[in-house]
């Protein structure tokens, strides 16, 4: 099991990362909250990661902090919840977000996020209820500064991001629209569409 990496991040394209550990790249795909922590392109990260085995992919998913390790893992332990479900709930919602819905049984705020249906969102709050107080709180990540490739804008980049979270590109664009300014990177346009899908 790969239980962290440490190394120099190459690429950052929400939601996939590519990191060099000693001359080998690691693609790992990270909730948007990890990628507002991220430092710029060449500098060293540090992730807690949690490896997926299926048979047809070994696929590795990074984390900012220990606790949105904990809570993927929980999350993957619930019926109908897999890891693109998972790290749609931890893109939508902060750790602290996501367990206050959980402690006052908020559906309503829990279907908001792309693959989370009615149903989906009752069983999160009754499979995790009792998994609240062991799964403690989360830590606040840190801002970090973008370094957004070249080839896409941050506007496309953005919808991209949005796309791999789970929704259509209409509604993708939309939220862009309403919610962003052409000045923002893409992480802050990334999160502004999504406290906006929040509200």
């Amino acid at each position: 099991m790969i239980g962290r990496l440490t190394g120099k991040l190459l690429e950052k394209n929400p939601p996939g990362l590519l990191v060099d550990v000693q001359g080998v790249g690691y693609e790992v795909d990270a909730p948007m909250s990890t990628f507002y922590s991220l430092p710029p392109l060449g500098e060293t990260v540090s992730l807690y990661t949690h490896l997926v085995v299926r048979d047809d992919a070994h696929l590795l998913f990074g984390f900012a902090t220990s606790t949105e390790r904990v809570l993927f893992r929980a999350l993957l332990k619930v019926n109908g919840v897999g890891a693109k479900v998972a790290l749609s709930i931890l893109s939508g919602l902060s750790t602290d977000e996501f367990l206050s819905c959980v402690a006052t049984k908020d559906v309503a705020a829990l279907v908001r996020v792309p693959g989370i249906g009615k149903k989906t969102a009752e069983r999160l709050l009754i499979e995790l209820q009792d998994k609240v107080d062991s799964l403690g709180v989360g830590v606040a990540p840190s801002g970090g500064a973008p370094n957004a490739p070249e080839e896409l804008s941050a506007r496309s980049q953005a919808e991209e991001a949005l796309a791999a979270l789970g929704y259509k590109p209409a509604e993708a664009s939309r939220l862009l629209d309403k919610n962003t300014t052409a000045d923002q990177t893409v992480e802050q346009m990334i999160r502004s569409a999504l406290r906006g899908a929040a509200k």
